[in-house]
């Protein structure tokens, strides 16, 4: 039998999701060096090289994959437990752990929260922002209860044997594109796709199947693209200043800055984008539907 600690399987977890000792140590609270140890420590229990680190970051060897589905079995449990255990204390404050893109995080994330804040005090909420794949992977290891995600029903299902998540469609709308109030295309109501030509674009980098992040998808030839920047108030700010354009969803209407526009694209098929709720249901509670049915009310 394995003698390993949950906290050293918490790290792996990490690690695994963040895809660096860095990134993982910066989430935990540990130095750099602590993960590296438990990660060794894991690694001389079980007999087996976990991960393999590059300039990239980390990723997992086939033993690192293996003892990660476990692991996360052996979390997923140990959290239901805590969860469990809490609902015996009188008065406790009821943790619900959400994840979001950044966009959602700006415009919809906000408004439920003031829903809650003035409907429900005894359930509090933590926020963690990342990619749609990074969250979907979170949620099914268990770190997060709820996730807004943006377009990646497929990626949303597990290829690991897991249950999948459950997933639905909070809003859709057409994307847009951004440009600074003194941009030249800023009084139109409207766009095509060939007044995008010799454009400068503020882009985020994309990861696996994500497509580039700010172009306008149906952009023919190859973006002027020199700005990279995955803040979104670094972008807008881009935008803002006339520097360069960016495309944005429905979702982030409400929350960008009065020198900003978000005009239609006419020209070209029509780009929709979805605004998604997942959530693994094995892992559901009374909090996180709660707070999933405020998501509902801010997104429409």
């Amino acid at each position: 039998m394995l003698n390993v600690s949950v906290e050293d399987l918490r790290v792996l977890r990490v690690v695994a999701h963040r895809g660096s000792f860095t990134a993982a140590a910066a989430e935990l609270g540990y130095t750099q060096s602590a993960i590296s140890k438990r990660i060794a420590a894991l690694e001389s229990t079980t007999g087996h090289t976990l991960g393999i680190r590059g300039r990239t970051g980390v990723r997992l060897t086939r033993a690192g994959e293996n003892l990660l589905r476990h692991a996360t079995i052996v979390l997923g449990a140990m959290d239901q437990a805590e969860r469990e255990l809490d609902d015996e204390r009188p008065g406790r404050i009821r943790p619900v752990r959400l994840g979001a893109f950044a966009s959602a995080a700006a415009g919809v994330v906000p408004m439920a929260f003031n829903r809650l804040s003035r409907d429900r005090h005894d359930i509090t909420v933590t926020l963690r922002e990342g990619t749609s794949a990074t969250l979907s992977r979170a949620l099914r290891a268990g770190s997060v209860d709820l996730a807004l995600l943006a377009d990646v029903a497929a990626d949303t299902q597990p290829d690991d044997g897991q249950a999948p998540l459950e997933v639905e469609v909070l809003a859709e709308g057409p994307l847009r594109i951004a440009v600074g109030a003194s941009h030249r295309l800023a009084q139109r109501p409207h766009v095509s796709v060939d007044d995008l030509t010799g454009e400068r674009w503020v882009v985020a980098r994309s990861e696996g199947r994500e497509r580039l992040l700010g172009v306008w998808p149906a952009f023919s030839g190859r973006p002027d693209a020199p700005y990279i920047a995955r803040d979104r108030l670094t972008k807008l700010q881009l935008v803002a200043s006339g520097a360069a354009i960016t495309t944005v969803p429905d979702v982030l209407i409400p929350a960008l800055p009065s020198n900003v526009r978000a005009l239609s694209v006419t020209g070209s098929p029509v780009q929709h984008r979805r605004l998604l709720l997942a959530y693994n249901p094995h892992n559901s509670t009374p909090e996180s539907q709660t707070v999933a049915e405020a998501l509902r009310n801010a997104a429409t």
